[in-house]
């Protein structure tokens, strides 16, 4: 395939439209692994999927339906946190039924599904790519807002209640920030591609990260990284993109546990509260 065919705009909006997704999910997994959620990403994708294909059944958009199924999602999580990550294990599973069931028993539902099982993004349209560049920006400016909460909820437990601030409301907005990124990303890239762009290269970046603010940034670069190199080896070997993702994003952090040293320094790297 040609280079001037990789950037027709038959592929340029895909690419683009992915790409705000790989900058955002990344940044978004750092957080979920700074409260051991990384689960949660699972869970919301596989519950936006059963959503959208939900929506077939009432003739509604499949975005309106996977928005509002991860909406009802997160608002489950919250209100069930005392169970842990185990809430996440029991949506995902939830959400997987109703998919299957769904794609059993609706004829029009086969086909969606396909797409957001396997990552169909050379279908996305101008209307998902105007979607992923309003959410980027609108995504980072509410994640600003709520981190310094997030952290200092994590590092200096008790110290927000001392100061007469309920942090609460700060993990549901960050709950449902977390809800509609994977949502609209799964409209577009599909379940795998949103799960591996939110973990994998938030879990590659905070093993080494010598910095809080260097670890967002680096696993936004590493995102957008192997999200072009996937796009670019899919399109010239025709093959679809979210296997190929897939593979990327499981193969790298397969091939560094491989060589890393036994007692490598590891885990989520300390913030920086200035």
């Amino acid at each position: 395939m040609s280079e001037g065919l990789l950037f027709d705009s038959l592929f340029l909006k895909p690419f683009l439209t992915g790409l705000a997704y790989a900058v955002l999910l990344p940044v978004l997994g750092c957080y979920l692994r700074l409260r051991d959620e990384w689960l949660a990403a699972l869970a919301f994708t596989q519950v936006a999927a059963a959503g959208a294909l939900g929506a077939l059944a009432f003739a509604a958009p499949p975005v309106i339906g996977g928005l509002a199924a991860a909406a009802f999602a997160a608002l489950l999580k919250h209100s069930s946190s005392h169970v842990g990550n185990a809430v996440y294990a029991l949506l995902y599973l939830a959400g997987w039924g109703v998919a299957i069931l769904l794609v059993a028993n609706l004829p029009l539902a086969e086909r969606l599904a396909r797409a957001l099982f396997d990552g169909q993004l050379y279908f996305s349209g101008q209307g998902h790519l105007l979607a992923a560049w309003l959410v980027l920006p609108l995504a980072l400016a509410w994640l600003l807002r709520l981190s310094r909460v997030l952290l200092v909820s994590r590092y200096l437990p008790g110290h927000l209640l001392a100061t007469g601030r309920h942090e609460g409301r700060f993990h549901l907005g960050f709950d449902l920030l977390v809800a509609g990124a994977l949502a609209l990303a799964t409209m577009s890239i599909g379940v795998a591609a949103a799960f591996a762009l939110i973990f994998v290269p938030a879990w590659i970046v905070c093993e080494s990260a010598s910095g809080w603010r260097r670890a967002l940034v680096l696993s936004a670069l590493t995102g957008a990284a192997g999200y072009a190199a996937a796009f670019f080896l899919a399109q010239a070997t025709d093959q679809p993109f979210g296997p190929i993702l897939a593979l990327i994003f499981a193969l790298t952090p397969l091939s560094i546990l491989a060589t890393r040293r036994q007692g490598q320094p590891h885990g989520t790297p300390l913030p920086n509260f200035d």
